[in-house]
């Protein structure tokens, strides 16, 4: 719920109106109403500028044509937050609020994903959706700016914090596995490379922490942290997978069964983060361009902090 609502509402908050914020804040608050963020298409993947759904301008509307893929609880939203076509380029992307119940919208049946059953995906068609212009966030060309503000300022440390806990559960449940399962007479954890194992996937979570809380730090005080918010996600979401593994090989044919542990979920779930918000190979492209020190802050959104405990932002028009 906390993943959903900050990835729905930080469009609204940045972008929006001041009559969508009184429509739709207080609801998203209050959990009356679910938002999505919709920008992945079939055919685009991780490249947002590949985006081929459109809206058309047509008098006081517009209408939206095309398929978003990967929107989280696409099934259950009330609110799709959709990063369409205006125009050629950069700058020819726009976003727009689409009620879920809206004629034209036609969300594809869904199948459960093999984790995070609390936060999977799916698909949704727009045809001919004609919705008012001013279900429109920001001026025309503001589409790229939401995206990215949207998935890196709140989506990145969102599913890093996600994968930190399931992190400590991994390691939780097989220091609990390790602690009573015995073999040659004494604990399992007495044994030395099970301790090695243990200890590096100790040494995993505790480096993973401290990336997470650090891009935290620096966005809750209103500092630049693009790099910082890319290697959070990255790190967690690598460090979970790969204590996961390990975690598995420990518990062996134990690690299959849910009915008898819950390690192979928490392996379900971790693999789960790698793609959201950029998978691995993206992030480390990104890293790239700070170290070569040509990297660009893709969103308009300019960092000011005000006081110490609160992130105050300017949207740049």
């Amino acid at each position: 719920m906390i993943q959903a609502s900050q990835l729905g509402a930080a469009k609204i908050i940045h972008f929006g109106t001041d009559e969508q914020k009184q429509t739709w804040l207080p609801a998203i608050a209050a959990g009356a109403c679910l938002p999505t963020i919709a920008v992945t298409e079939p055919g685009s993947g991780s490249h947002v500028l590949g985006i081929t759904t459109t809206a058309v301008r047509d008098g006081d509307d517009y209408l939206i044509n095309g398929t978003k893929t990967f929107v989280g609880n696409s099934h259950i939203a009330d609110l799709h937050g959709v990063v369409a076509r205006t125009g050629p380029g950069t700058r020819g992307l726009s976003a727009f609020l689409v009620e879920a119940d809206r004629p034209g919208v036609h969300v594809r049946p869904h199948q459960p994903s093999m984790g995070l059953h609390g936060f999977s995906f799916g698909e949704i068609a727009f045809d001919n959706c004609r919705i008012p212009a001013t279900n429109r966030l920001g001026a025309e060309g503001d589409g790229l700016d939401v995206a990215y503000s949207s998935s890196i300022l709140y989506g990145r440390p969102n599913l890093a914090a996600v994968a930190l806990g399931i992190h400590q559960a991994i390691l939780d449940t097989t220091i609990a596995y390790t602690t009573t399962q015995r073999r040659y007479g004494k604990p399992l954890a007495d044994l030395p490379t099970i301790k090695q194992r243990l200890g590096t996937m100790q040494s995993r979570l505790m480096t993973a922490r401290l990336a997470a809380y650090d891009a935290a730090h620096l966005l809750d005080h209103g500092q630049p942290c693009d790099a910082e918010l890319i290697n959070a996600k990255l790190i967690n979401a690598e460090y979970a997978i790969d204590s996961a593994r390990t975690a598995m090989e420990i518990h062996a044919a134990h690690g299959l069964h849910p009915a008898q542990s819950p390690i192979e979920r928490h392996f379900r779930d971790a693999l789960h983060i790698f793609a959201p918000a950029g998978t691995s190979d993206i992030q480390l492209l990104r890293l790239a361009e700070h170290a070569l020190g040509n990297a660009q802050q893709p969103w308009s959104i300019q960092f000011k902090a005000s006081t110490p405990s609160r992130l105050e932002t300017n949207v740049a028009r």
